[in-house]
């Protein structure tokens, strides 16, 4: 017997019914990036090693899918790249391009790349698959989707409300309870200043970033092991602990951040982004967060992450402020602000809360049964009409024993089944069947699309 095939570690199917959910977000983030004037672009699975590498650090190199180059790959490879010890410069012989680590990096190819036939500030969305050699584990795949949206080429705050608008709207509509958080990295810049540790910024973000996840001990003990003395993490304690209403944070931050000129600045973009959204009468609650650092060293201001009230999960939704992104690829000063949505954790969070609406569980809403060629003729009429007037219609295709047709219905849970033999041919009807409720009655096929549509 031949060994049955399977699919890489870290990588997943979908069936239909689990593509139904998934259509399901990926449309309702889709449609609300269009709302607010986000335009779709897609760029390639793989790009040029050379755009990659670099981007994410040297971890993020290492988890970098590389790809073979085409033909013989060895020609470019000399007897001293097989003797030398460096893992990575042989890689470089073998392979010119690599999949996609982000969607970001690539996007920061692309406008620098069509710089000239785009208007700025340019507004996309970008919802693609990107792939990680990561370790695979729960909630961690090696291939998985982004949902991004950017507004690049504008330094305006605006942005930032726009996108915690868009984010509080697609939450919204999945019924999704969150709280949104936003800091801003000035004022962790500051906070860095006053404690007399500004070398150590990328270190004290890095630690302060895990505190939910190891607790306040294990990031004090994190701090202390990259060099910042027991003083300075003293300092650090009241700040990560301060609690109180938005405007009382930010007053407290005011008066600690005096004698820095960018905390303050960190603190009045806050402060502008919040005030500016009380006018919008937010469903979902918006928190100054301290602690909020977001590990990406590219983030310049505020930065922002979202969390589920309902279910514990990590964040499942983040993104923030960048100011020199597509400086990598020599295009310095562009201003951008982003966010993405993690499918899926959203994914988990909508079955966990059982949230899906009830559409997304079959696709097909009416059954038509097969009684025979004549009737099936019949049906395929009737059919036509069903689908013009939007209902997902099929038409058993085989003529075989009811049973099985019924079970046919069950097991993919269409909520209507018609019967058409030659008694409703004759009347002009159709037996229509309620599979959820046993509920059968004759209807004309007007009747039947209103029962259909009445019980959506």
């Amino acid at each position: 017997m031949s060994q049955k095939p399977g699919i890489p570690k870290g990588t997943r199917d979908f069936g239909p019914v689990e593509m139904a959910k998934r259509n399901y977000i990926f449309n309702t983030i889709r449609e609300v990036y269009a709302l607010y004037g986000f335009r779709p672009i897609e760029t390639p699975a793989m790009e040029n090693l050379s755009t990659l590498m670099g981007k994410y650090g040297e971890e993020g190199d290492k988890l970098l899918f590389k790809i073979l180059n085409s033909g013989d790959f060895r020609t470019a490879v000399t007897p001293e790249d097989y003797g030398s010890e460096s893992a990575g410069r042989l890689a470089s012989r073998f392979c010119e391009k690599g999949l996609r680590y982000d969607l970001t990096v690539p996007f920061a190819r692309y406008v620098v790349q069509h710089r000239e036939e785009l208007q700025m500030p340019f507004k996309r969305y970008q919802i693609q698959p990107v792939w990680r050699a990561d370790r695979p584990q729960k909630g961690r795949y090696r291939e998985f989707y982004q949902c991004d949206a950017d507004v690049v080429g504008s330094d305006s705050l605006l942005n930032e409300v726009e996108l915690m608008q868009i984010v509080d709207e697609v939450f919204t509509r999945f019924g999704i309870r969150v709280c949104i958080k936003l800091n801003n990295r000035k004022i962790l810049t500051g906070i860095a200043e006053i404690i007399g540790a500004a070398d150590k910024i990328v270190d004290i973000t890095v630690a302060i970033d895990k505190l939910d996840k190891i607790g306040l001990e294990k990031v004090n003990e994190e701090l202390r092991a990259v060099g910042l003395d027991q003083a300075a993490v003293d300092k650090l304690q009241p700040i990560i602990a301060l609690s109180g209403t938005n405007e009382e944070k930010l007053a407290t931050m005011r008066e600690v951040l005096a004698d820095s000129e960018i905390g303050l600045k960190g603190v009045e973009e806050a402060a502008f982004v919040l005030e500016t959204l009380k006018a919008s009468e937010l469903n979902n609650p918006i928190e100054l967060d301290l602690t909020l650092a977001r590990g990406l060293n590219y983030y310049t201001g505020c930065i922002f992450e979202v969390k589920a009230l309902d279910v514990q999960i990590g964040s499942i939704t983040g993104g923030g402020r960048y100011d020199n992104l597509t400086g990598i690829f020599g295009l310095p000063g562009l201003s951008g602000v982003g966010i993405s949505f993690g499918a899926d954790r959203i994914y988990d969070v909508l079955g966990q809360l059982d949230l899906y609406p009830r559409e997304t569980q079959s696709g097909v809403q009416l059954l038509f049964i097969n009684f025979g060629a004549a009737e099936a003729a019949h049906c395929l009429r009737l059919a036509a009409v069903a689908r013009q007037n939007g209902i997902a219609t099929e038409v058993y295709p085989d003529s075989v024993k009811m049973k099985k047709q019924m079970a046919y219905a069950n097991a993919l849970q269409v909520p209507f089944v018609a019967l058409v033999g030659e008694t409703e041919m004759a009347e002009g009807r159709v037996a229509l069947k309620n599979m959820i409720t046993g509920e059968q009655q004759k209807l004309t096929i007007e009747e039947v699309l209103e029962a259909i549509k009445a019980a959506r």
